[in-house]
């Protein structure tokens, strides 16, 4: 399997229950790995993979029009988009809130699965 990835993917987003994160969105950063068809590679077209620029753009405007209360629950929106909007086979996926304590620089989720529920090694 072949695989895209996307890092430091910054995304404004309102994800958080304390009331200061339920009413001003906050910069959260993604780092995106999923695979793609091997096709891909193979026939040098477009149509036969995922199109990172409209995986970005979905993200972005997703992110945008809600609220998560958790950042576990964005994180598994954002693979459930993957897996049902682009049809990618396998997803890893880190988000991190960035600053949001005191001497902390990130604070996030990794999940890390296949489109039918098994973990695959990527690293």
């Amino acid at each position: 399997m072949d695989f895209i990835f996307i890092e430091e993917l910054r995304v404004e987003a309102r994800v958080g229950i304390y009331p200061r994160e339920r009413v001003a969105s906050q910069t959260v950063e993604l780092n995106l790995t999923f695979g793609v068809p091997d096709a891909a590679a193979e026939r040098d077209d477009i149509a036969d993979t995922i199109d990172y620029a409209q995986v970005i753009e979905r993200i972005r405007e997703e992110l945008s029009a809600r609220h998560f209360n958790l950042i576990e629950t964005l994180g598994e929106f954002v693979v459930a988009l993957l897996f049902n909007e682009f049809n990618a086979p396998w997803v890893k996926l880190r988000i991190a809130k960035i600053g949001v304590m005191k001497g902390v620089r990130r604070v996030g989720v990794f999940i890390q699965r296949g489109k039918d529920g098994r973990v695959l090694e990527s690293d």
